[in-house]
C-alpha cells in the first residue's frame, strides 16, 4: 500500500519498486527509505562507456546496476567530507553502503594494496559484482570530476585485471563517484578509455522534505537495525 501512496499513479515506478522489494526482500523501513531517495530516477543513471566496452546484453545489465547520484545521506550529519573521512564513513556503515550499491555487490577491501613494477598502489574501495563475475574498482572524489581522475582509475582497473583476475573473472569495471561532474567533460573522458568505466555523483545531504513525509520515514539507525535483524 505504501508504494501506491508514494508513486502517485505512476504504474512503471510502482512496478519498479514492487520488483525491487521482492528481489531484495526489503522490509517496510528500507522500502520507505528508497521511495524517498529517488531510486527510480537514479537507477541506471551513471554515465558510462559500457555500450562500447561490454558486449550486449550484459552491457545493459551492467548499466542498470549503477546509479547516479549515490545516496550517502545515511552518513552522520556532515555536508562536506575530506576524502579519507568519506571512505572511512562508508566502511563504518558498510551494511547501508552495500544496500545503496545494490544486490550482487560484495565488499572486498578498502585501500586495497596492489604491487607492480616495484610500486605500491592502493585502491580506494574494491568490490566484486557477483552476477557479472567482475571486480568493481571504486574511487571516491570529494571534488568535481576532472580528466586525471579517470586516468588514475583506468590504471587501477588494468592492475586488477592483470593481478587479481582468474579464468573465471571478466574484465573489471571502474566506477568513479565524485561530488559533481560536468556531463560533457565526462563524455569526452569516457570516450578515451577502452575499459568499462562509469562516472557517478553522490549526495550526503538530502533536500528538505515536507514534515509529514519526514515523520513517516525511518531514521538511519532504524533502517540499519532492520537490516541487521533480517
Amino acid at each position: 500500500m505504501c508504494i501506491i501512496d508514494k508513486v502517485k499513479g505512476d504504474a512503471k515506478k510502482g512496478l519498479f519498486f514492487a520488483r525491487k522489494s521482492l528481489e531484495n526482500n526489503w522490509g517496510r523501513a528500507v522500502l520507505l527509505n528508497f521511495l524517498s531517495s529517488d531510486l527510480y530516477e537514479r537507477q541506471g543513471a551513471a554515465q558510462t562507456n559500457f555500450a562500447l566496452t561490454i558486449p550486449a546484453p550484459e552491457s545493459d545489465l551492467a548499466q542498470e546496476l549503477l546509479k547516479s547520484p549515490y545516496d550517502f545521506t545515511f552518513l552522520p550529519g556532515k555536508e562536506r567530507y575530506q576524502e579519507a573521512e568519506l571512505k572511512d564513513a562508508l566502511i563504518d556503515h558498510i551494511t547501508r553502503f552495500l544496500v545503496e550499491l545494490g544486490k550482487g555487490f560484495s565488499y572486498v577491501g578498502k585501500e586495497y594494496r596492489l604491487v607492480a613494477g616495484g610500486k605500491e598502489k592502493f585502491i580506494d574501495l574494491l568490490f566484486y559484482i557477483i552476477p557479472l563475475h567482475r571486480y568493481c574498482v571504486i574511487e571516491v572524489k570529494v571534488t568535481e570530476f576532472d580528466f586525471p581522475d579517470l586516468g588514475q582509475l583506468a590504471g587501477y582497473v588494468a592492475m586488477v585485471d592483470d593481478l587479481l583476475n582468474t579464468e573465471v573473472e571478466k574484465p573489471a569495471i571502474g566506477l568513479l563517484i565524485c561530488k559533481e561532474k560536468n556531463t560533457v567533460l565526462a563524455r569526452y573522458a569516457l570516450s578515451t578509455v577502452n575499459r568499462p568505466m562509469g562516472i557517478s555523483e553522490y549526495e550526503v545531504a538530502r533536500q528538505q522534505l515536507p514534515d509529514d513525509l519526514k515523520n513517516a520515514l525511518p531514521s538511519p539507525e532504524e533502517i540499519e537495525q532492520g537490516l541487521m535483524d533480517k
